[in-house]
Order: C-alpha cells, then sequence, then structure tokens
C-alpha cells in the first residue's frame, strides 16, 4: 500500500457545500508571481499547478533550472510511494534545485507525498532516502481506523501561520494517505487532524510549509491555503 493511492481530477471530490478548483476566488489580482513547480514525470502534476494558477500566480510545471531558480517560490507536489517519488526526482535532476530553493529562503511548499519526501526517511520504503528539509521519519498511520484515510477532515490549526490566514476554526481539507510525518522536533507541526489518533496534517520550517492533505481538492479551504502561497510569494518577489 502507498502512501497515496492514485491521483484525482481537480475539483473530483465534493464534499456538501462545497466546490472544486473551479469555484470563484476573490484575491487574484494583476500581479502573478512566477512558480516553479517541480516536474518529475509522475502523478497528476497538473492538477497542482492549475489550482496555483487559478488563485492568481503564473504556475509552471518544469524542470528547467534556470526557471526554478527565478521562480518567486517552489512547489513540490505528489502522489504515489515514497521511494518510487524519491528515484523519480532524481531521476530527473532536480534534487539538487529542491535543496537549493530551500536554501535560497524562497517560499517553498510540498503537498501530500511532497511533504513526505521532504522529511529524512519512511517506514513505507526503507531503503530510500528523503530530502532531509525536516528532520524526521514518515510512518504509518497507527492500526484502529480504515487505513488509507481517504475523506474530508476537520484541520485543527496548532500554530499561527500565514498560510491559514482566512480558514478560519472549522475548515475541512481532503485526505488520500496512510502515512504521516512525524518530526524530531515537535514544533515544526502546523496542524493536526483526528483519525483514531492524532494524525499530523502540515508542518512549518523555516520558508518552507508542507501539507499531508491536497489543497487543490479541498474547495474553499484549500484554494484560501494556496491564495496564501501564491500571495507570500507575491510579497517576496
Amino acid at each position: 500500500m502507498t502512501g497515496e493511492l492514485g491521483s484525482f481530477g481537480v475539483g473530483a471530490e465534493t464534499n456538501p457545500g462545497s466546490f472544486g478548483v473551479g469555484a470563484e476566488t476573490n484575491r487574484v489580482g494583476g500581479d502573478r508571481p512566477l512558480l516553479a513547480v517541480l516536474d518529475y514525470g509522475i502523478g497528476n502534476l497538473h492538477s497542482a499547478q492549475k489550482a496555483l494558477e487559478k488563485c492568481g500566480a503564473d504556475a509552471r510545471l518544469t524542470a528547467d533550472a534556470g526557471l526554478i531558480r527565478d521562480a518567486a517560490g517552489v512547489v513540490l507536489p505528489g502522489v504515489g510511494a515514497f521511494g518510487a517519488c524519491m528515484d523519480a526526482l532524481r531521476g530527473a535532476g532536480l534534487e539538487n534545485d529542491a535543496h537549493a530553493s530551500v536554501a535560497s529562503g524562497r517560499p517553498f511548499l510540498g503537498i501530500c507525498v511532497g511533504m513526505q519526501m521532504l522529511f529524512t526517511r519512511s517506514e513505507e520504503s526503507d531503503d530510500a532516502t528523503g530530502l532531509g528539509v525536516i528532520d524526521g521519519t514518515v510512518a504509518w498511520i497507527p492500526a484502529g481506523p480504515k487505513i488509507p484515510q481517504m475523506q474530508w477532515n476537520r484541520l485543527q490549526i496548532r500554530r499561527d501561520d500565514p498560510m491559514f490566514a482566512g480558514l478560519g476554526d472549522d475548515a475541512w481539507v481532503y485526505f488520500v494517505h496512510s502515512l504521516h510525518g512525524v518530526p524530531d522536533d515537535p514544533e515544526v507541526v502546523a496542524a493536526t487532524v483526528e483519525y483514531g489518533t492524532t494524525i499530523n496534517a502540515a508542518f512549518r520550517s523555516g520558508n518552507v510549509f508542507a501539507a499531508q492533505f491536497h489543497p487543490e481538492k479541498s474547495s474553499r479551504p484549500g484554494l484560501r491555503l494556496l491564495e496564501n502561497f501564491v500571495d507570500i510569494c507575491r510579497d517576496a518577489a
């Protein structure tokens, strides 16, 4: 079983009173910051790119080192197995670009398995090493509830962060995963959800924000989070 089961089209999932990425947003301005969405050829990477474009970015799916270097912000999405995704990232020659982007201090966003890839290691792939941006292990969700978690769940925000601006106290987001990040430093946990036990759902480490859930499939809360990332990149450019 993999950390992410398959991929879905943008806005494919709905919950009562919610809308997909085609929903109206109110914060798309004329200044569209350039965002590099790392293209390592595995999974449905286009859904994150399209959502970021909807939220006001000039988002490019790319493996071009120059474009990645020039971008105001960098995004690492991912679906599938941890080891396969790390192999694909390295095979595409993007590991150094990912590290350089983080080291540059520019806003960096990891999504789902892209979030997991930022950790040191994963119990899913014992022989694979991650990027090590967040020290810790991606661990299996403890036994009890149905695995994978494939549902909407209420985000419990644990620390103030500009990525959470406007989300409020009742933000439901969409998950499809069997593992979650367990950092060595619990202070980097930015949000959790309850699923049999407390599951880590989002992280903040310096300029890096990482989410286990899919913001591009999470209706208005997800769009707002992506809009916040675009705004942060716009301000940083």
